[in-house]
């Protein structure tokens, strides 16, 4: 009996240390009205989030050297195909640089180089993975830092559908 109250104490402590972690991450990351997102996609178009209004959204800071980035790719592929997905490639180089990435990677996002990190200011992010889940209203609704599991992500997207 004893041990078993050790280890629901001890998941308890694990689980208010993991919500108090993030909470430390992500007290810098933008709230509010999503701030705009600068510069072009990589098939030259201007970066805008206008397109995302009237359904919720989710935009994605990732990078190239981030290897929690490379294991929630295939996630990010299958939200993509349900919901309106922006991706920022967050300091992995030039246009050209990403677009061979993603080429490498067989990739289908919406993709916008942030070489510089202006982007990742913007949005207040201290690292990669970063998520921002956005109402119809072009709010943010959620926000995360590190891996977060797939099924976590929609659940956020349809909460921020109502």
């Amino acid at each position: 009996m004893a041990f078993r109250r050790r280890s629901v104490l001890g998941w308890g402590v694990a689980i208010v240390l993991f919500f108090a972690v993030q909470v430390f991450l992500n007290r810098d990351m933008a709230s509010g009205p999503a701030p705009a997102i600068e510069g072009r996609f990589l098939d030259g178009s201007p970066a805008s989030l206008d397109s995302l209004r009237g359904r919720p959204a989710l935009v994605y800071f990732w990078a190239s050297w981030c290897p929690i980035c490379g294991t929630m790719e295939h996630k990010i592929e299958s939200l993509a195909r349900d919901h309106a997905v922006v991706t920022v490639a967050y300091q992995s180089g030039d246009a050209a640089e990403v677009a061979r990435h993603v080429a490498e990677r067989h990739l289908d996002w919406r993709v916008v180089p942030d070489p510089d990190g202006i982007n990742g200011e913007r949005y207040g992010i201290r690292g990669v993975p970063a998520f921002f889940i956005l109402g119809p209203d072009g709010t943010i609704r959620s926000r995360s830092m590190g891996f977060t599991p797939e099924w976590l992500l929609r659940l956020r997207l349809w909460l921020a559908a109502g």
